[in-house]
């Protein structure tokens, strides 16, 4: 346990020329104490960590020490090998500087780690488009990867509706959902996020821009998703639901939304049912989603969507009779 952290502290040393007390405390999960006898453990054993006193101190390593990748281990070295996506470095244009990249790991690896890479591909393999949704990689996406990778501005144009609009954009990074490629990017001091097969023209600029150190793509993301998920969330149904009809509803409707109508729902009447409001995109696409359920879903409002699942149901009884 200790010397796996010990490593673990070489590591984030050798990859920031500074860090606090604090700073390493809080990515290795341990006090600030431990951090302290760790350093003094690492100079016993001739590793040159330094200590720097003062408000703006920290620790760093001198002497431009780097560490070997002698020390990886057959779960440490696979999943090394399973951080590049084949496909999503193809498309971004970056599969010959990843195959690089992994030679020379591959070659700092102790021999019997030699199987690693081999090993690892053998057992995963990631196949981000959904099924029956043809994916053809966005034309433009590995001059936006270059843009992104150099953070240099661009002017692109992008087809918006029916219209094309001309931007200046600073993009910060992209996001593969479901084989659709997109861009998070800053325009005006503004982050959004572009599909990158809308963009029809991009075009580098020679300055490049300095990247907010308070962006986090992850989390940006999360935000903006889960925001997009409530957004088209217009409409509300209210329905009962059997037992069963309450365990499917988060198949059949956005899982999110289901599962919090159902967790506010209150509690069954005489037949055992739920009656729950449950937000929906359109009572049209309700119509398709909810029709799943069959006769574990009674809509009771709207009006209209109820009288369409009547009709439904009995064409439903008539064919079946």
């Amino acid at each position: 346990m200790r010397a796996a952290r010990l490593i673990k502290m070489v590591l984030l040393l050798q990859s920031r020329s500074t860090m606090t007390g604090a700073e390493l405390a809080r990515r290795l999960e341990v006090s600030e104490r431990t951090v302290a006898r760790d350093v003094l453990a690492l100079s016993e054993a001739g590793i040159p960590v330094y200590a720097d006193r003062g408000r703006a101190g920290g620790y760093r390593l001198i002497g431009g020490y780097r560490t070997r990748l002698t020390g990886l281990g057959r779960t440490e070295a696979e999943a090394l090998f399973l951080s590049g996506v084949p496909a999503a470095l193809r498309e971004m244009g970056l599969a010959d500087a990843a195959s690089a990249a992994r030679l020379k790991v591959s070659a700092a690896l102790l021999p019997e780690l030699g199987d690693a890479p081999d090993s690892a591909a053998q057992r995963f393999h990631l196949d981000a488009p959904g099924w029956w949704h043809p994916h053809t990689p966005p034309p433009l996406l590995p001059a936006l990867a270059d843009a992104v990778w150099d953070d240099r501005r661009v002017l692109v144009r992008y087809r918006r509706k029916d219209a094309e609009v001309e931007r200046e954009l600073e993009p910060y990074g992209l996001v593969l959902k479901a084989g659709v490629w997109y861009v998070a990017a800053c325009a005006s001091k503004d982050f959004r996020i572009y599909r990158a097969d809308r963009f029809t023209e991009v075009r580098l600029r020679d300055e490049r821009f300095r990247r907010a150190e308070s962006f986090d793509l992850a989390a940006f993301w999360e935000e903006r998703a889960a925001q997009f998920a409530r957004s088209i969330l217009r409409e509300t149904v209210v329905l009962r639901l059997t037992p069963e009809g309450a365990r499917r509803l988060p198949h059949a409707a956005d899982p999110g939304a289901a599962r919090e109508a159902v967790d506010r729902a209150g509690a069954p009447d005489e037949q055992g049912r739920i009656t729950l409001a449950l937000p929906v995109e359109s009572l049209e696409v309700a119509y398709e989603q909810l029709l799943a359920l069959g006769p574990e879903a009674e809509v009771v409002e709207p009006p209209e969507l109820r009288e369409r699942f009547a009709e439904a149901m009995s064409r439903a009884a008539t064919l079946y009779r």
